[in-house]
C-alpha cells in the first residue's frame, strides 16, 4: 500500500511564493486522491502493491489492462508529487560547484537555464510538468506523466497544474513560476544529480 509522504517543513513554510492555504491543498487532498485511486487500482493485485512505484511506472505496458490507465495517471500523480515535495525548501538554497557548472556548460549560466526552463513551464498547454534531467535537458510531460516511465529519473520538477497555484495566482501561470524560483531546493537537486 503506498502513503502520502510526509513533509519536511509546515504547510506555510514556503509562503509568500505558496501559501499555507495551497500546500494544505494540494498535499493533503490532491496527493491524498492519487495515492488513494492508486490502491485502490492495486487492490485485485496483490504482487504489485509492493512494488516501488518506479518500476510501476517503468513497467506500464507489462500491468494488467484494466489498471493500467490509473496506474499511468495515479501513480504517475503520486510519484511526481512526491518528487516535487522534496525539491522544494524555505527559502529556496543554491545548487553546489558541480551541478552549476553544469548548467552552465548547457545554458551558459543559471539565469539563462531558469529562464528556458520557465518558457518551457509556460508552454505546457492545459495540465503538466516540466522537468530538468540528469543530461541538463529540458522538458515538459502532460497530465500526471513522468520522464520515469522512460527509465529517466528527474533532477526537478515543477507541477503547472492550476491546482497547484490557482488560490494564490488565480490563472497568472507566470506570477506563480517566478515566485517558484525562491524555494527550489536546489540542495536535493544537485543531490539527485550525484545519483544520476
Amino acid at each position: 500500500m503506498f502513503k502520502l509522504p510526509e513533509l519536511d517543513y509546515e504547510y506555510g513554510a514556503l509562503s509568500p511564493a505558496i501559501s499555507a492555504d495551497i500546500m494544505q491543498l494540494h498535499h493533503s487532498k490532491h496527493h491524498q486522491t492519487y495515492v488513494d485511486k492508486l490502491n485502490a487500482a492495486l487492490e485485485k493485485y496483490p504482487d504489485l502493491q509492493n512494488q516501488p512505484i518506479e518500476d510501476l511506472l517503468q513497467t506500464l505496458d507489462e500491468l494488467p489492462e484494466d489498471i493500467r490507465t490509473a496506474v499511468r495517471n495515479n501513480g504517475g500523480g503520486h510519484y511526481n508529487h512526491s518528487l516535487f515535495w522534496k525539491v522544494m525548501t524555505p527559502g529556496g538554497s543554491q545548487p553546489t560547484t558541480e551541478l552549476l557548472g553544469k548548467i552552465n556548460q548547457e545554458y551558459g549560466d543559471l539565469e539563462t537555464f531558469k529562464s528556458n526552463f520557465t518558457q518551457a513551464a509556460l508552454g505546457v498547454f492545459g495540465s503538466g510538468w516540466v522537468w530538468l534531467l540528469p543530461d541538463m535537458s529540458i522538458t515538459t510531460t502532460p497530465n500526471q506523466d513522468s520522464p520515469i516511465s522512460e527509465g529517466v529519473v528527474p533532477l526537478l520538477g515543477l507541477d503547472v497544474w492550476e491546482h497547484a497555484y490557482y488560490l494564490d495566482y488565480k490563472n497568472v501561470r507566470p506570477d506563480y513560476i517566478k515566485a517558484w524560483w525562491g524555494v527550489v531546493n536546489w540542495s536535493k537537486v544537485s543531490e539527485l544529480a550525484q545519483k544520476s
